[in-house]
């Protein structure tokens, strides 16, 4: 068996396409058909091929996985979920983890963080709210913890301004109904009413 050709692919300028005995056979990114050495005319073992073949599969799967990250960050579990809709076998979706973990692209903790972050510049929020969102991304209530302890928020100023916001619409103008919204945005009961009576 013998490269017959390498051709840059037109949509995805940094992969390339490798034919063998005039058939496509798989893609590679860039710095991995630099990496693999190849070259058209190279001949190539039945074992060597099918080496090819699981180090394009592990390539595709990065590449993958590194557009989906590139879009926003993602926890562990979000990548793996991704990874098993795309139908990658276990062994795959490790090895691209890994190789994700080990460059930093993907970090739990560094998630969490940037999680609160976000959802602190977008609206007002209670740390249960985050806590919340955090548990259904999968991240470990230790993580969790830490990084909403790292959170400077001060809760009471968050549902004061929440509070002044909501008033000002009709339906909120109701104690009971804004209490019950506010409740459902996983403020408690307490702090509730406390800022409430501040307005008495």
């Amino acid at each position: 068996m013998k490269i017959s050709d390498i051709k840059q692919q037109l949509k995805r300028k940094d992969r390339y396409s490798v034919y063998v005995d005039g058939k496509f056979t798989f893609s590679l990114g860039e710095s991995e058909l630099i990496n693999s050495g190849l070259r058209i005319n190279h001949e190539l073992a039945k074992d060597e091929l099918e080496s090819l073949k699981q180090t394009a599969v592990l390539d595709k799967a990065y590449d993958r996985a590194l557009n989906l990250i590139a879009r926003r960050r993602r926890s562990e579990w979000e990548v793996r979920d991704y990874m098993k809709r795309k139908e990658y076998d276990e062994t795959v979706t490790s090895e691209t983890l890994n190789k994700l973990s080990d460059r930093g692209y993907v970090d739990d903790a560094a998630f969490a963080k940037a999680w609160v972050d976000n959802r602190r510049l977008l609206k007002s929020i209670s740390k249960r709210r985050l806590a919340q969102e955090l548990r259904q991304k999968r991240i470990s209530d230790d993580i969790i913890q830490t990084a909403l302890n790292n959170d400077e928020a001060d809760e009471l100023g968050v549902l004061r301004e929440l509070i002044a916001k909501k008033r000002l619409q009709t339906r909120y103008q109701d104690d009971l109904k804004l209490m019950q919204y506010l409740s459902r945005q996983g403020f408690s009961y307490g702090d509730i009413k406390t800022v409430l009576e501040e307005d008495d």
